[in-house]
């Protein structure tokens, strides 16, 4: 028996065998990009080459950059931590008195979430505007944004009366809003935009795009 050809025989095979195992490797899955503070337009939306699309516009770097939501998770720090305001149009948010609220106006050290339909071109949809869907909440309780004038709230989603909810925005505009969760936890929050073209009434979608935020205790 040769002893060196039957060890070069073993040798090569556990080369190729590493080998093999190296190219059938998992690839890592890239960590997502965590935002905590400055301005983002959490539903980004653009009309391009006949297709409707959502994405999450980080206007915390320079430039911005339009992100894939589902590569991004949006953080609430414990201090977005707010007593709810006495009185039945308050009701809708947050539970034993206290909710986490992403705030319409700038706050250092939060988030300013908004959205905006900025690249939505001018009579491309009936009535200049297309509508925003919340079709689904999960998360440790209730998902609401809501807006304040005068101390007097309206609220635009509410996860906790029901779901789907709607909302029509025109084009062109770019709008803040308070973004409140009733609870400390994780949710996932998905929404769809839709929109009538004027040429022939034609329905068209985003599809579902689905946003993930952090609320830390």
């Amino acid at each position: 028996m040769n002893t060196m050809r039957t060890r070069s025989r073993f040798l090569t095979g556990l080369t190729l065998t590493a080998a093999l195992l190296a190219g059938t490797a998992i690839p890592a899955v890239a960590a997502p990009i965590v935002l905590s503070s400055g301005h983002v337009d959490v539903i980004d939306v653009d009309y391009a080459g006949g297709a409707l699309t959502v994405s999450l516009l980080d206007d915390t770097v320079s430039p911005s950059v339009e992100r894939n939501p589902a590569d991004v998770v949006l953080r609430v720090p414990n201090t977005a931590k707010v007593t709810v305001p006495s009185g039945s149009a308050w009701s809708f948010l947050g539970v034993g008195g206290q909710a986490w609220v992403l705030p319409q106006a700038s706050s250092s050290g939060l988030l300013w979430a908004g959205w905006n339909t900025a690249e939505v071109p001018h009579g491309v949809f009936q009535n200049n505007r297309v509508t925003f869907k919340l079709t689904n909440v999960t998360g440790p309780a209730g998902f609401s944004v809501y807006t304040v004038s005068g101390g007097t709230p309206t609220v635009l989603f509410d996860s906790g009366n029901g779901l789907p909810d709607s909302l029509n925005v025109n084009y062109n505009t770019h709008a803040h809003v308070n973004w409140g969760f009733d609870a400390a936890g994780t949710y996932a929050v998905t929404f769809e935009v839709t929109g009538k073209l004027a040429s022939n009434g034609t329905a068209i979608s985003s599809g579902a795009k689905t946003w993930t935020f952090e609320v830390i205790p």
